[in-house]
């Protein structure tokens, strides 16, 4: 699908001029799937007049004006800010909450009138640290994996703690490592082995020098998406992602190779269990421990028998699921936006959309690994009744070319996720870049 490149955005709904003085300028921070998602979504509304990405896509320059900018550059990001007369800024990833984005425009009086969505530093510690995220949870009685954490001091602790659970074994490095700090093994002696090479031969760097290790939860995995003003909250759709680069959720550990929306598995009662002993308890964490939260909460759970317990927090929509999870939105997004920001969330009434949404997700050759760039991508045009966000991809000379390892996510509705799933295959065939690779069963195991 594509739009035709604009600064402005849309400015009427349904032939309908709304009321422009609250009309805004927006950027997003980020530059991958998720990122052109929210530019897809936030450029419909009319409440917006002009979007900015940074650094964006390939995808995003279609609908928004790309700044090359890091997300982490916080200089740059304000010198933007200002001359661009950005009203609000939406952070994608979490790399510049970690390090405190959004504490960076309230502490400026130049730009602390500025909205950001995504919480403050203090808070964006359930994603950055492991450690910090399961005290948390255990502080507010919420359902989760018993554990320990240690420390190159206290590895040898580590390795009796190993002894006293069943396999297999999980290992976590208490920082961020772009989604690949996490280990599960069957055999104590290998398990025991990582621990001394994430812990004593600092496997993962800065992120490993604390290592939490817990006991395995059998079940299926699922993710569920929180709004918040830091008081009320909205619960989005839920989504399973599939994060193993093979057929059958065998081989290692990806951003997330597809995902479906809504998840077939998850009751109206089980869903029930999720807000009363998940979600509930949360948020009003988050008010007892005065963690200052306006954003997203991704939970990442598991079902275990009946029952959902959390496998982890992030602070922000997470990456393949936003391209199933924002389509079914059917809300003006930036009317939610303003609601987060200005604490009115609970006037906001949801609406989503009945249909189920799935992504398919293609990606480099050789990744997670060592994989090649700048490899040309066609037959985009091509592509009809899917949505084709971009990720991994860049114009270079007029040309979308391969930049990342997860390169686009074909995004399809349908009345069931097969009829879905469907259409995304169809539309993939037309696609074509070098080594390009999919995996060919999402949605297989429900």
């Amino acid at each position: 699908m594509h739009c035709i490149k604009t600064l402005i955005c849309h400015s009427h709904v349904n032939g309908n001029l709304r009321n422009t003085h609250t009309r805004m300028n927006i950027l997003i921070l980020g530059s991958g799937g998720r990122e052109h998602t929210f530019a897809w979504k936030i450029a419909q509304s009319p409440l917006c007049k002009h979007l900015f990405v940074a650094p964006g896509n390939s995808g995003t320059a279609e609908i928004a004006t790309n700044v090359t900018i890091g997300v982490t550059d916080f200089k740059a990001i304000k010198a933007l800010v200002l001359d661009k007369h950005i009203d609000m800024v939406v952070v994608g990833p979490e790399d510049p909450l970690v390090h405190g984005v959004h504490d960076f425009f309230l502490n400026d009086a130049a730009i602390k009138h500025v909205s950001v969505i995504g919480p403050q530093k203090a808070a964006a510690q359930l994603e950055g640290s492991k450690e910090f995220a399961k005290e948390f949870l255990f502080r507010h009685n919420i359902p989760t994996a018993a554990y320990e954490s240690f420390t190159k001091e206290t590895v040898e602790q580590g390795y009796a703690f190993l002894e006293t659970l069943n396999p297999p074994y999980v290992l976590k490095a208490d920082g961020l490592a772009a989604g690949k700090g996490v280990v599960i093994l069957n055999d104590l002696n290998e398990a025991k082995a990582e621990l001394k090479s994430m812990l004593v031969d600092s496997k993962f760097g800065q992120a490993s020098t604390k290592v939490v290790i817990e006991e395995f939860l059998d079940g299926i995995e699922l993710s569920c998406f929180v709004l918040t003003d830091g008081k009320h909250y909205k619960i989005l759709p839920t989504a399973k992602d599939y994060k193993r680069i093979g057929e059958g959720d065998t081989g290692l550990n990806t951003g997330g190779m597809g995902a479906v929306s809504p998840v077939p598995f998850a009751t109206d009662e089980f869903l029930n269990k999720i807000e009363e002993r998940i979600v509930k308890p949360t948020i009003t964490g988050f008010k007892k421990d005065n963690l200052p939260y306006v954003g997203f909460v991704f939970i990442g759970l598991i079902k275990v028998g009946d029952d959902p317990k959390v496998i982890e927090y992030n602070v922000r929509m997470g990456d393949p699921e936003t391209e199933v999870v924002l389509p079914r939105l059917k809300n003006d997004f930036v009317d939610i936006l303003q609601a987060m920001s200005n604490g009115t969330l609970d006037k906001i009434n949801i609406e989503i959309d009945e249909r189920a949404a799935t992504t398919i997700m293609l990606v480099s050759g050789g990744y997670p690994e060592d994989y090649e760039k700048g490899k040309e991508i066609t037959g985009i045009d091509t592509i009809e009744d899917s949505i084709a966000f971009h990720a991994g991809a860049q114009l270079k000379n007029g040309v979308v070319v391969t930049s990342g390892g997860r390169v686009m996510a074909i995004t399809s509705y349908g009345n069931t996720y097969q009829e879905a799933i469907k259409k995304s295959y169809q539309n993939i065939v037309k696609l074509h870049f070098d080594k390009m690779y999919y995996r060919k069963d999402i949605g297989f195991d429900l």
